[in-house]
Order: C-alpha cells, then structure tokens, then sequence
C-alpha cells in the first residue's frame, strides 16, 4: 500500500541488473535450485557403474534429496499451486534421438504476464522453438 515502495520496487526492477525480471523471480531462484537437485543427482547415478559400490550410495542420496524437495516445495508455496512431485519418477531425456527429427522451427514473440509481489503486468520476450515431430522446446537467449 507504500506508493514510495512500490516505486522502489519499479526502479530496482528496471534496472539492468535486474535484466527487467520482477521480485517475485529473485524470490523464487532459491526454489529452482532446490528441485534441480534431484535432476542433477540422477544424472550423477546414470553415469556411476552399476557394478560400483558408489551406486547404492548415488540412488540413496537420489532418494533422499527427492524427498526433501517434495516436503520442501509445498511449504514454500503453502498451497497456492498444486504441486506434485512426479517430475521426479521421470527418466532423462534424451534429444538426440534416430526416431525423432525436426518438424519446424523459429523465433516467436511470447506475451508474459509477470505478477510480481504488488502488481500484474505484461511483458514480451522473444522465444525460440524447435518443434520435432515428438516433442516441442521452448528456449530463450542469454
């Protein structure tokens, strides 16, 4: 309800260093990096030998960490989204693939909508997609 604050907020989110991302992203970056831990440690026991004594230690600290970003995560948003934990049953996936090939691809102009802490606003980013007759990508330059 500080119109001086929200100013404040406005400025800072403005600026370059900001790269004109809202507050709410900046409070959200430690979460994002919470439920990348599981992703990472599968990977890490895909590439441990199955054979190896290192292995069950990888798929118990697989376990683990799945467990900590499931209880973790719904505590972060208190239940204002559904949140399910499935992503982390998921296998890798592989992109290259001989039974997939490229349909289309091409830069677009998507319409965001940024809700940031005290206000909702839209934004347009440039995307790049890579549609494969399996499978659509959707990246943004750096």
């Amino acid at each position: 309800t500080n119109p001086a604050f929200k100013e404040a907020l406005s400025r800072i989110e403005a600026h370059e260093d900001c790269r004109n991302l809202p507050m709410i992203s900046f409070l959200i970056l430690p979460m994002q990096r919470v439920t990348r831990l599981p992703l990472l440690m599968d990977t890490i026991c895909q590439k441990t030998p199955k054979d190896s004594a290192k292995y069950e230690n990888c798929k118990h600290a697989l376990k683990e960490v799945s467990k900590v970003c499931c209880q973790v995560i719904p505590e972060y948003f208190q239940g204002k989204m559904g949140l399910q934990c499935d992503f982390l049953a998921l296998q890798p996936f592989p992109l290259v693939s001989s039974s997939r090939w490229l349909v289309k691809r091409g830069e677009l102009t998507a319409y965001v909508e940024d809700t940031g802490l005290f206000s909702k606003r839209t934004s347009k980013q440039q995307v790049y997609f890579f549609l494969f007759n399996d499978v659509l990508i959707i990246t943004k330059k750096k």
